[in-house]
């Protein structure tokens, strides 16, 4: 598809299907599932509509940063294949029309999570917002490597946020969970980056293969592994969850461990789309869901 650059005179009708492109649905369902996982895992019942509107409101959250995200990115994106034909830089709005659409989301989410929740877990969904928006997108992603290890605390947000929107508090379990994620986003983003590193080339984005090197990118990709590893199995071995998680959390981190140890072992130059840095990608969002999903069955279970 042939990008169409628009001027500040354009005013494009805005098709549904276009704004919800800008939510980012993929990443948006991820972050949904943690979010509920952390709101199911919280040792106090929630009301059905309560804990639907508490979702609806980080995944509104989600969806407001991915639409402010692609608002200040539109030039990026362009330069990028795997992001050409997403709606702003193909033509299809105006930056004027996702701006509107992205600070509407995070208004509406925040205040609704503050009626239908608590102000705690309103606080956190508006700080994650701002986290991703202004210090990982505005900030970071054009200027250093660790873009992704900093930027990675606003997708770590969710399941505290749906732990704090059941309970009105804060303990062990859902900070675990939040450095968990913040620990996986590393080697999970730096797999994906190392087969499209040219397009982040070309757009002048510091992403760790392109500074670095393939080579040092799969040296940190083992290495924030190993800790990643420590804050998964931490919840059984401290005693906060119970033998259904701490199974699952030993088979899905052996998994995660060995593809990490062979993406750091490939010595070929340029990785393969079937290369082990694929076959982790891949794994890494399986690993995830099934670690989030033992959670709430491992509740289940001692309930």
């Amino acid at each position: 598809m042939t990008s169409v650059p628009l001027t500040h005179n354009q005013s494009l009708p805005a098709d549904w299907r276009d704004l919800f492109a800008l939510t980012k649905p993929r990443v948006m369902s991820l972050v949904v599932f943690t979010g509920l996982c952390g709101l199911l895992a919280a040792p106090v019942p929630v009301h059905p509509v309560l804990g639907f509107a508490a979702v609806l409101c980080i995944a509104l959250g989600a969806g407001a940063a991915g639409a402010l995200n692609q608002w200040y990115e539109a030039d990026l994106d362009a330069k990028m294949k795997r992001t050409a034909s997403r709606p702003l830089p193909a033509g299809r709005m105006t930056r004027q029309t996702a701006l509107h659409f992205g600070v509407g989301l995070a208004v509406f989410s925040v205040i609704l999570m503050d009626l239908a929740a608590n102000h705690l877990a309103a606080a956190i969904l508006a700080v994650s917002i701002l986290f991703y928006v202004l210090i990982y997108t505005v900030w970071l992603k054009r200027r250093t490597a660790q873009n992704i290890v900093i930027g990675g605390a606003a997708g770590a947000f969710p399941p505290l946020i749906g732990w704090v929107a059941a309970t009105g508090d804060i303990s062990a379990l859902p900070v675990l969970l939040f450095a968990i994620i913040f620990l996986w986003t590393p080697p999970h983003f730096w797999a994906l980056s190392l087969f499209v590193r040219t397009d982040y080339a070309n757009a002048g984005v510091p992403m760790m293969p392109v500074v670095a090197g393939v080579t040092s990118t799969r040296r940190q990709i083992l290495l924030y592994t190993l800790p990643m590893i420590v804050a998964a199995i931490a919840p059984w071995a401290m005693g906060l969850t119970g033998w259904v998680y701490g199974a699952a959390s030993i088979a899905l981190n052996t998994i995660f461990l060995v593809l990490a140890f062979s993406v750091f072992a490939n010595k070929q130059t340029e990785p393969k789309q079937m290369g082990p840095e694929k076959r982790l990608f891949a794994f890494s969002i399986l690993y995830l869901f099934g670690l989030f999903a033992a959670l709430v069955v491992d509740r289940w279970v001692i309930a």
